[in-house]
């Protein structure tokens, strides 16, 4: 990697290449504050990602596993979301201007900004057996 760009920079690089090569594991990566505009990302698995404050407008997250996810203050707007496990993912204060949820699973531990429903989304809640 270019040793001139910033550390944000180089994550985002690295993981843009990463996915390229067909990685899809992502597990606890840390991306809070950066910038993915309109990203593909669909089918990685992100669980306990950090997103806080992460500027995902137009992203492509579709079919991704979100669960446990910490998108506190992110922007999704216009973001992809279908098909996506959203179990005990962190929304609060994420902008979720015409994010697509259609057929995402969430659980009674997401945690989705007030005022905002999931339902009319098209987001479907799964119980949990524990």
């Amino acid at each position: 990697m270019d040793s001139s760009k910033t550390l944000p920079d180089q994550v985002i690089e690295g993981l843009i290449q990463d996915y390229a090569s067909g990685k899809r594991n992502f597990v606890e990566i840390s991306l809070n504050n950066v910038d993915l505009v309109g990203c593909h990302l669909a089918g990685a698995d992100f669980r306990y990602a950090d997103f806080s404050g992460a500027n995902l407008t137009g992203a492509n997250l579709r079919g991704c596993d979100l669960s446990f996810a910490d998108l506190i203050g992110a922007n999704l707007t216009g973001a992809d979301l279908r098909g996506s496990l959203l179990f005990g993912t962190y929304f609060q204060h994420a902008i979720l201007e015409g994010t697509l949820f259609d057929q995402a699973n969430f659980d009674a531990h997401t945690h989705f900004p007030p005022g905002f429903d999931p339902h009319l989304q098209n987001a479907k809640r799964i119980s949990s057996s524990l």
